[in-house]
This record gives C-alpha cells, sequence and structure tokens, in this order.
C-alpha cells in the first residue's frame, strides 16, 4: 500500500473514488455508462458536429478502440450520425435527445460530488487548496 504522505498517488486515489461515485448512477441506470463513454459524450457535448477522427486525435486514444465506444452509444441511440455534405467520406457525430440527457445526468452528478467533496471546508480553505493544486500541476508542466 503507498504511503499517505504521497501526494500523487493520494490525488489519484481520491479521482478513483470520485470516478467510481460519479459513475455508480449512471451504470445501473438504464444506459450504464462508462468512463470512457461519459468522456466521449463529455466530447460531442462541447464539438457538435466533430468526426471519430477528431476525437481520437483529441484523446489520444487508439481508433479502433474509438469506434467501438462509437459504435455502442451510437447502437444504444445516445449519439447521431450524419453524413458531411462537403465529403462524404466523414461522419458528423453529435448527441442526441437521449445522449445529452445522460450528459446532463453526468454534469449534476459531477455537481453533486464536488460540493460534498469540499464539504466541510471554508472559503479560504477551498482558495488554498485549488491554488496549491494548479502549483503541482505547474510544476509538472515544467
Amino acid at each position: 500500500m503507498p504511503a499517505d504522505d504521497d501526494v500523487l498517488e493520494l490525488v489519484h486515489r481520491l479521482m478513483h473514488d470520485y470516478r467510481s461515485l460519479q459513475y455508480r448512477l449512471l451504470r445501473d441506470g438504464p444506459h450504464e455508462i462508462t468512463h470512457m463513454e461519459g468522456k466521449v459524450l463529455g466530447f460531442f457535448h462541447r464539438h457538435p458536429g466533430a468526426t471519430q477522427k477528431e476525437l481520437a486525435q483529441h484523446s489520444g486514444r487508439d481508433k479502433a478502440q474509438m469506434a467501438r465506444l462509437i459504435a455502442g452509444l451510437r447502437e444504444r441511440g445516445l449519439i447521431d450520425a450524419e453524413v458531411d455534405e462537403a465529403d462524404r467520406r466523414n461522419v458528423k457525430l453529435s448527441l442526441s435527445a437521449a445522449g445529452l440527457a445522460v450528459h446532463r445526468g453526468l454534469q449534476q452528478q459531477a455537481k453533486r460530488l464536488s460540493a460534498k467533496a469540499v464539504s466541510g471546508l471554508g472559503t479560504a480553505e477551498k482558495e488554498q487548496l485549488l491554488a496549491l493544486l494548479r502549483r503541482v500541476r505547474q510544476n509538472l508542466a515544467k
């Protein structure tokens, strides 16, 4: 078991706990959304009409893995596809109404969990925590 004073290991465990709680509701719901599927829905929410290739480039994931994820989401009616009239080889993807509803559920769950995670912290403590985490991130970017 890693030491409790290893900052990055604690951040990793925290994010694991957060993701587990975040997706429990939807994973056990009618759509059984996984973490990666939630990320794909978020991408197409932010980039409606983007292509599978653009998703793969953005995510850095394998094209085949993205193709399987998109196919599954399309089969479940969460993503709509439309052939690009300018280049019929491309398919523009966007969230369906059901996909948008699932994405909104994920966002609402994230807000509730975020509030739960910092409950009991004062405003100054929250600001200090954010500042420290930003500094750690900057240190890693150097």
